[in-house]
């Protein structure tokens, strides 16, 4: 059969519609003997049956050892090269009290950015001095709840912070730990909405305007100058564009350094997964021991020390340890002109599921690649190419742009789209009055809830049109 000119030149016809890619799914995914496929030992239409579709499910060991790893390779390959390293758990990824309880017995620091993720890591237990604080417009509210309750660090984002942070901190008697968020100007190789270092957008400060930032940060007794901070994007493949980052910030480091001392680098996170099978991610190890021979030959040929390096994995800590579960609504096919000379089309198939943008809005918003399988049973069908779309009232609103799967998927199918733990459901949304669906957590054979669900009756609570 040749392959479906509709297909996108990089997804190719898989010989076994039913196998689960490693690269793509979590360690604790496996299709069983009847077909079904259990994740922590726990069946999809277990799952679903319990808890309903769409569903949100973590795989907890899944999640917990990349925390774990994550720790361990920066630690193990700063420490080799004569340093030591601090790893932030990128909160805006996935966030909630378990989760935290999670990054926090990992191990790992937590990196929030609005009040709302710092309320949350607080009430798992997280303390203070363990986050960092981000973002381009922290609120006064804000700045001054932080700084009260002893932040480990506020990365200022720009001139007028730094005497919003000072001022705050001389308001309750602290001196307050800070560092400033500098556009590199490294252009990372992915989405313009995920490149953060580009000349162009509203993060950090020039390279050119951080010696004066800086200089006003170490003129205020209230402030602690910890050092610089760079990101460059997100869903990155490689360490060349952290490295020229790297490279780029030790130059000024070094020039701070003649005033005072400037004891951390922050390279900031965006390491990227595999959602698909042709993504080539780079092990976390591989990228540490990258990085951390990068800045030790920097710092040498620059004759300075080596200082401690900070890090924010969120994505490749949570995402690969998701699964949404969906159920099959409708199946459509339809006729696409491929060649407007002679005529020819082609069929794509449209799999209709009960979830769609506003449980995960990535497709929408980058254009972002997922995989899918029916996980509800086995298959013997020929591969058919689907587009999974959802069932909000927008032509954009795709779950999978692009995939096979067995061309005798029906209504009442459960698909699984793998890759889904971060940047899900932090980006849920209400719209078309959907709920937003719960999350659970599976490990050895067994699941519970860690965030609830939203009921129609939720969502009516909050209508002060009914007080």
């Amino acid at each position: 059969m040749s392959p479906n000119p509709l297909a996108p030149d990089w997804l190719l016809e898989p010989d076994d519609v039913d196998a689960l890619d490693r690269s793509v799914w979590s360690h604790g995914a496996r299709r069983g003997d009847d077909g079904v496929v259990a994740v922590a030992g726990v069946r999809a239409t277990e799952l679903v049956a319990r808890h309903g579709s769409p569903l949100y499910v973590v795989d907890e060991d899944d999640f917990r050892g990349r925390a774990r790893g994550a720790k361990e390779a920066f630690d193990r390959e700063l420490g080799r090269v004569g340093t030591s390293a601090i790893v932030y758990y990128a909160a805006k990824a996935f966030l909630s009290v378990e989760v935290a309880r999670w990054v926090a017995e990992a191990g790992l620091r937590v990196d929030i950015c609005t009040g709302g993720e710092f309320a949350v890591a607080a009430a798992a237990g997280v303390e203070p001095s363990r986050m960092a604080f981000h973002g381009n417009n922290k609120s006064l509210a804000e700045i001054d709840r932080t700084v009260a309750a002893g932040i480990g660090n506020i990365v200022v984002d720009n001139a007028e912070e730094v005497v919003r942070v000072a001022e705050a901190a001389a308001r309750h008697g602290v001196v307050q730990s800070v560092r400033v968020r500098v556009n590199s100007g490294v252009h990372a190789s992915t989405h313009d909405y995920l490149a953060t270092a580009r000349e162009d957008q509203k993060f950090g400060i020039t390279l050119a305007d951080a010696p004066a930032v800086v200089a006003d940060i170490r003129s205020r007794p209230s402030l602690r100058l910890l050092g610089l901070h760079s990101h460059i994007g997100s869903q990155i493949f490689g360490s060349d564009g952290f490295g020229e980052a790297a490279r780029r910030l030790l130059a000024l480091h070094a020039e701070l350094l003649v005033d005072g001392p400037v004891p951390e680098l922050n390279l900031g996170g965006g390491f990227g997964i595999a959602y698909t099978s042709v993504d080539d991610a780079r092990p976390l190890d591989e990228l540490a021991a990258a990085l951390a021979d990068i800045v030790a030959a920097e710092c040498a040929r620059l004759g300075i020390p080596l200082p401690v390096v900070a890090v924010e994995p969120g994505r490749v800590i949570a995402g690969p340890s998701g699964t949404t579960l969906y159920t099959v609504g409708t199946v459509k096919d339809v006729a696409v002109t491929v060649d407007e000379q002679t005529g020819e089309t082609a069929v794509r198939r449209y799999v209709s599921v009960d979830g769609g943008m506003s449980d995960n809005a990535r497709p929408a918003l980058y254009e972002a690649d997922y995989s899918a399988r029916v996980v509800s049973r086995a298959s013997s069908a020929a591969p058919a190419l689907v587009r999974v779309a959802g069932k909000h009232c927008e032509s954009g609103d795709l779950v999978v742009l692009a995939e096979y799967l067995p061309a005798d998927v029906v209504p009442g199918d459960l698909l699984g789209v793998p890759a889904t733990g971060a940047y899900c459901w932090s980006l849920a949304s209400n719209y078309n009055h959907v709920g937003r669906p719960p999350v659970v957590a599976v490990r050895d054979g067994a699941s519970r809830v860690i965030v609830r669900g939203e009921t129609e009756a939720d969502l009516l609570a909050r209508d002060a049109g009914l007080d």
